[in-house]
C-alpha cells in the first residue's frame, strides 16, 4: 500500500482481571460496573450498592470461576486477544501494508487512553478503532467510542479516527463462523440442533433503541442461510443475565432445560457475540450450561470454541478494518 499517512488498527476488547483473585476481580469489575453505559441505574443508588454489597459478595465467587479457566500466561481473553493482534499484524505485513496493530481494553489494564497516546508517540496519524464486538450494543461498543471521544477532547494534536460500529453482517465474519461449525461437524458429527447463545442485555435498553437484538437476529439468519439450516434445526437465545430486571429472551439456561425435557439429546453450541473465549464461554457455556443440559436429560453437549485467532477470523478482521484505512 502506497500511503504517506502512518496508520494503525486499534483492537479493543472488554477487559479482564489481571489475576484470578478476589482483589484482581474487584479491580476489574469496579470500573466496569460503575460505567453508566453498562449499568444505567441512578448513581446515587447504584454505587453504594455496588461497593457495599455486590463487589464484596461477587468477587470471591467470580475469582473462583476464573481460576477454573485461567491460562498459564493469564486470562483466556487476554491470551487470545494478544494472539489476534499478532496474527492481524502478520496479515497486514504479508499484504504489504504498513499498518501497526495495537490492543486495548475498555476496562482494566491496557487502557484505550494509553494505547492511543502510544500510537501518537509513534507518529500514527490515522487510527481505525475496531471494537471486538461483532454486534453493536450501547453496553459494549458505545463505551469504547465514549473513551475515544474523551481522549480526543483532552488532546491538543488530535489524530484522525475511524470507528467501526459493527461487523455482524460482514460476509467474511459469517464465513468464519460457518467454517468453525462445519469443522466441528466434520470432526464429531452433527448434533440434532445448533444453539446460538448471545450475551444478553436488559430488555429496556432495546425498548429505548439499542439495536443489539436486531444484530443478533440478523447474525443468526445469515449464518443459518450460509449453513443451509432449517428453522427447526436452530435455537437462538441469550446468556449471562445479571440482576432482577428482564433481559433479552429466551434465556439460554432455561432453553437448555426445555430442549432436554422435550427430548433433544444432542446440541452443538456456539457463542457468536464473543470474538475470543473468556469466562462467559469457557466457564458459563462450556461447563455450567453443559451441566444444566445434562441434568435435565440431555446427553451430548458440544461447545464450539470462539473464533479466537483462527486464520479465517483474523482475515475477516483484516477485511473489516481495511475498509476504514486511508488509501
Amino acid at each position: 500500500m502506497c500511503n504517506m499517512t502512518k496508520q494503525s488498527i486499534l483492537l479493543v476488547n472488554l477487559g479482564t482481571p489481571e489475576s484470578a483473585t478476589p482483589a484482581g476481580v474487584k479491580a476489574f469489575l469496579k470500573p466496569f460496573l460503575s460505567d453508566p453505559r453498562v449499568v444505567s441505574i441512578p448513581r446515587l443508588f447504584w454505587l453504594p450498592l455496588l461497593n457495599g454489597v455486590i463487589l464484596p459478595l461477587r468477587c470471591k465467587r467470580v475469582a473462583k470461576a476464573y481460576q477454573s479457566i485461567w491460562f498459564d500466561d493469564g486470562s483466556p481473553l487476554l491470551h487470545y486477544s494478544l494472539l489476534q493482534q499478532k496474527a492481524l499484524s502478520a496479515i497486514f505485513k504479508q499484504a504489504g501494508q504498513d499498518v501497526h496493530v495495537e490492543l486495548a481494553m475498555t476496562y482494566g489494564e491496557r487502557s484505550i487512553n494509553n494505547a492511543i497516546a502510544k500510537l501518537q508517540d509513534a507518529g500514527v496519524e490515522h487510527i481505525v478503532v475496531l471494537p471486538l464486538f461483532p454486534q453493536y450494543s450501547s453496553t459494549t461498543t458505545a463505551p469504547v467510542f465514549d473513551q475515544v471521544a474523551n481522549y480526543l477532547q483532552a488532546t491538543i494534536d488530535v489524530p484522525s479516527v475511524s470507528l467501526v460500529k459493527h461487523y455482524h453482517n460482514n460476509d467474511a465474519y459469517i464465513e468464519a463462523l460457518a467454517l468453525s461449525i462445519e469443522r466441528q461437524w466434520a470432526e464429531q458429527g452433527r448434533a440434532e440442533k445448533l444453539l446460538l447463545s448471545y450475551h444478553g442485555i436488559p430488555k429496556f435498553l432495546v425498548d429505548q433503541g439499542d439495536i443489539y437484538a436486531d444484530h443478533c437476529v440478523e447474525t443468526t439468519a445469515l449464518l443459518c442461510a450460509r449453513l443451509g439450516l432449517a428453522e427447526n434445526e436452530v435455537v437462538h437465545c441469550y446468556q449471562s443475565r445479571f440482576g432482577k430486571a428482564e433481559w433479552l429472551q429466551p434465556y439460554t439456561n432455561e432453553t437448555l432445560v426445555k430442549l432436554a425435557e422435550s427430548g433433544t439429546k444432542s446440541l452443538d453450541v456456539i457463542a457468536p457475540a464473543f470474538a475470543v473465549d473468556c469466562l462467559e464461554t469457557l466457564e458459563e457455556m462450556a461447563i455450567e450450561n453443559k451441566d444444566v443440559f445434562v441434568k435435565a436429560g440431555g446427553e451430548d453437549y458440544r461447545f464450539i470454541a470462539c473464533l479466537n485467532d483462527d486464520e479465517t477470523h483474523v482475515r475477516a478482521l483484516h477485511t473489516v478494518a481495511s475498509e476504514y484505512l486511508r488509501s
